[in-house]
């Protein structure tokens, strides 16, 4: 279990599934997660008899930002599949999926924060720049998902 601490936890042991059970496996061993994030809109309103000469800003409905994925290419075709599916128009159970993003402390021993990305699906592939004058970068894949909602748990 988490415990509440001064100093902030640091942002790079985390486990992403992809897939209920799926996640301390390498195929789930994504290297970056960004995008995370919810806004409310908001609609602004004013009565014509009202006192107080500005708007109300009343909250309206959320949404839920594109949470981008990046990993080095190993040979898993576990993305490609779930991109296939899509593409090929099936509404199959699986094409929207509950992933889970688990942040871990330091020892990996416990999960810090999750969060919970409902309604997933993926919405761009990206794959990796090729350069055949070398160096000793890696060959890397880049998924963003549409998400419906997320929400956080602790």
């Amino acid at each position: 279990m988490p415990v509440f601490r001064e100093t902030p936890y640091g942002a790079f042991n985390f486990l992403v599934e992809l897939e209920r059970g799926q996640g301390k496996e390498p195929r789930a061993g994504f290297s970056e997660v960004s995008g995370l994030n919810t806004e409310i809109t908001v609609a602004e309103y004013r009565a014509g008899n009202d006192p107080q000469n500005h708007v109300r800003k009343l909250p309206g409905i959320y949404k839920s930002g594109d949470v981008t994925l990046k990993r080095g290419i190993m040979g898993a075709d576990d993305i490609w599949g779930w991109i296939t599916q899509i593409r090929q128009g099936e509404a199959a159970p699986g094409v929207k999926r509950e992933v889970m993003i688990r942040m871990l402390d330091e020892q990996r021993a416990n999960v810090v924060v999750s969060w919970k990305l409902r309604g997933a699906m993926p919405l761009k592939w990206t794959g990796p720049t090729l350069n055949a004058k070398g160096g000793g970068d890696v060959a890397m894949e880049e998924l963003v998902l549409s998400v419906e909602s997320i929400e956080m748990e602790s």
